[in-house]
């Protein structure tokens, strides 16, 4: 995953949400509807996540009323908090949760929100130096503007062996309240990535991509939102890979669809489920002749190239 802060859309301005990369949600304008004989759309599509929140870690934001109107290079965070990848993981949302970075002309809630900016500082200093580096905090700051609450509702360790070496991976999903200018807030939904490197004895963020989520995309158009359909389209009809699709398992959000190969191998799509109701791709692998899983790298647009 890249550390720029890069959105190529109008003007070709860069984008920044939550401290973040910001990816452009591809719109699939296929009317190409897929019956997948689910649940009703209603409670697939439109409904917010009832999922427990992960970044309620008290003791971490206990620290930030220890450093109060505290500059981010003066802050030392307790090394306890960054002590393994998910510790880092957790422990900065945590730390953001009740951050908020409301505009004037966009303000919610009845006076005093949460810390208000008080967070910012703190969560700053979970990013490695190389981070800090190409981000200075005025643009991390910047980055929130609109952000009055952020809840993680999915947070799981992606790596495998074709991960970049020194990095842990992480497929994270959050839930936010933004301002607006009619004097309601609304939800807001992001899914992505974060990258962690070791750095000395502590674990920080050295990359972040999110994406937003669209509650409208998928109930109406395409079938690259469902995990079934999309392997069946893009394995089967572009890459010809499929001699049978087996039953799906899912535990939780983490959706597994495995096929036998017209080449004679076994693999495996891991897809994440997210509030939307959309399925993403995030790993593949392959059964090798020692019956373990192998992450393997298949691109099925090239498949359409030959």
């Amino acid at each position: 995953m890249g550390s720029v802060f890069l959105l190529k859309g109008k003007n070709n301005k860069d984008i920044m949400v939550m401290g973040a990369v910001l990816l452009k949600n591809e719109k699939d304008t296929e009317d190409k509807k897929v019956n997948t004989n689910e649940e009703n759309m209603t409670e697939k599509y439109f409904r917010p996540s009832k999922l427990p929140v992960l970044n309620n870690n008290k003791e971490a934001s206990k620290i930030i009323g220890d450093y109060f109107n505290e500059k981010p290079s003066d802050i030392v965070l307790p090394k306890e908090l960054t002590k393994t990848p998910y510790d880092a993981v957790i422990n900065y949302f945590s730390i953001l949760q009740e951050a908020e970075n409301l505009p004037k002309d966009k303000m919610g809630g009845c006076g005093t929100i949460g810390w208000e900016k008080q967070p910012y500082p703190i969560a700053y200093n979970f990013l490695s130096s190389k981070y800090k580096s190409k981000v200075d905090y005025n643009a991390f700051l910047k980055s929130f503007e609109n952000i009055a609450h952020i809840n993680l509702i999915k947070a799981a360790n992606i790596t495998n062996e074709l991960t970049e070496l020194g990095k842990i991976k992480y497929f994270v999903e959050m839930e936010t309240i933004e301002g607006s200018d009619k004097g309601n807030t609304y939800f807001g939904y992001y899914y992505g990535f974060i990258d962690i490197e070791k750095e000395k004895d502590t674990y920080r963020i050295s990359s972040m991509e999110l994406t937003g989520e669209d509650f409208l995309c998928a109930a109406y158009h395409g079938w690259r939102h469902n995990a079934e359909a999309y392997v069946d389209i893009a394995y089967g009809d572009w890459c010809k890979l499929i001699k049978k699709r087996l039953p799906t398992t899912q535990e939780g959000y983490i959706k597994n669809i495995e096929i036998n190969g017209t080449d004679g191998k076994d693999y495996k799509f891991v897809f994440m489920n997210l509030t939307n109701g959309t399925d993403i791709e995030v790993s593949q692998f392959v059964k090798d002749k020692d019956n373990t899983w192998k992450a393997i790298k298949i691109n099925p647009e090239n498949c359409l190239k030959k």
